[in-house]
């Protein structure tokens, strides 16, 4: 997402950084392409130009033409100013304090509403929050099964009344959250191939009915500026709280989320990062800025390793790099943990100064991984644990073993050797180097 703007903003900000003194010239020169980095990027033209205005406004208070580093200046202002067009602080919900909390989902159809509110129901309850789930899209026979297929992965409640009235489904099941003590209700509605006078008045008698906490609405990013213009005509007739913009995983150019604050005022609170459940995030304007210019975002990398690593495997990995007793059995651990947190280029472009380092669409692709993993699976305990064991024959049978060639298996072996001697020069030498018992390596 947004890798488009990134190269743009970096190349434009890497010139001003450059300089030791800035013209009034040099100044709108470079907003001139920051608005036309925005524009490409699917951004809308108000929020376009409302953005560059302010940072101009910024630029001028702050006299950057007479700072010392007035290209960092510059970055700074952007930085600020991108958070604030994103909409600020994170968007948390917000609960009713008389249980239950209703939470309304809307959205065109095909935007995702009915995946997002599993997700969104999983998410609530590994904070401790028990989530009814309310099936009240009755013009979409599929969209029924689909809840209760999603309640039953998550082991939330589903409640449903086939096809019947949607506004009566919606205010009995609430009814029925309130009567079994559960604290939290998402509704999954109906939606359209486009915004209608029919949609919005049932959506109308809907919000009456059960008097939602927080009404978000589900926008594909893909749409692009069309997302924008979606929102608007839902925060029209709704009022809605926040929004939860799906495929920003994709090839997007991602500017719905730099567009939508700025045209209702509804911030962005989650974003869609996949397709399994678990794939819903906060929206964190300020860590979304960051990676837009290139300075990555650790807070984001850290809380997806805390996903898939508890405190005491992380001492226990740390312990065994210390000791040198790190074997493939770990390595196949932390590759699989990996796999659990998303895309390797993802995941590297968090790290500051690599979003600028790696190359265009760098990735590391699935298969690679995949191949490492049946490599290492093919092996018997002791050569996981002792691969200096693996001579011709051994490596030779791990190959037919694994479907790869002998090759692969020689290139894995090298680069576990290299990493472990990597460890050791960081682990201060021999210190706990392990060695293979007598006639193991039989």
């Amino acid at each position: 997402m947004l890798d488009q703007l990134s190269d743009r903003l970096g190349a434009i900000f890497a010139r001003l950084t450059g300089r030791g003194r800035l013209s009034e010239d040099d100044v709108n020169n470079a907003m001139r392409e920051v608005r036309i980095a925005l524009l490409e990027a699917d951004v809308s033209l108000g929020a376009a130009k409302g953005f560059v205005a302010r940072v101009k406004e910024a630029a001028i208070g702050a006299n950057i033409l007479e700072s010392l580093t007035p290209g960092q200046t510059i970055v700074k202002i952007v930085h600020d100013e991108l958070i604030a067009l994103l909409g600020g602080g994170s968007g948390r919900l917000t609960f009713s304090d008389a249980p239950p909390s209703v939470i309304m989902l809307v959205g065109l159809q095909g935007s995702g509403k009915t995946t997002q509110a599993g997700k969104l129901a999983l998410r609530l309850k590994e904070q401790g929050r028990r989530t009814l789930l309310v099936a009240a899209d009755v013009y979409r026979p599929a969209a029924i099964a689909q809840l209760q297929t999603l309640g039953k992965q998550i082991d939330a409640p589903v409640y449903e009344a086939g096809q019947g009235d949607a506004v009566t489904i919606a205010r009995d099941g609430v009814a029925e959250a309130r009567r079994l003590g559960i604290s939290t209700v998402i509704v999954d509605t109906a939606g359209r191939l486009q915004i209608d006078a029919q949609l919005m008045g049932e959506l109308e008698r809907i919000k009456a009915a059960i008097s939602p906490k927080e009404i978000l609405l589900v926008a594909d990013a893909m749409t692009g500026q069309e997302a924008t213009n979606v929102a608007k005509g839902f925060h029209q007739s709704l009022g809605i709280t926040g929004v939860i913009l799906t495929k920003l995983d994709g090839d997007t150019r991602g500017g719905a989320a730099l567009s939508i604050f700025e045209a209702t005022g509804a911030p962005v609170k989650f974003v869609g990062v996949g397709e399994k459940l678990s794939a819903l995030e906060v929206f964190h304007p300020d860590r979304l800025a960051s990676r837009i210019l290139g300075m990555g975002d650790v807070l984001s990398l850290i809380e997806r390793t805390q996903g898939v690593y508890s405190q005491e495997q992380s001492k226990e990995l740390e312990s065994k790099l210390l000791k040198q007793q790190f074997t493939l059995d770990d390595f196949l651990e932390q590759l699989r943990s990996v796999k659990k947190m998303g895309s390797m280029g993802e995941l590297l472009k968090m790290v500051p100064g690599l979003s600028r380092a790696l190359p265009k669409n760098f990735e590391i692709p699935e298969k690679e991984m995949n191949r490492v993993e049946a490599i290492i699976c093919s092996m018997t305990a002791r050569e996981r644990s002792y691969p200096d064991i693996l001579n011709g024959s051994r490596r030779k049978r791990i190959a037919l073993g694994s479907g790869t060639a002998v090759s692969d298996v020689n290139q894995l072996i090298k680069k576990f050797a290299d990493m472990k001697q990597m460890m050791k020069q960081f682990g201060g030498g021999k210190r706990g180097r392990s060695r293979i018992p007598a006639g193991l390596a039989r």
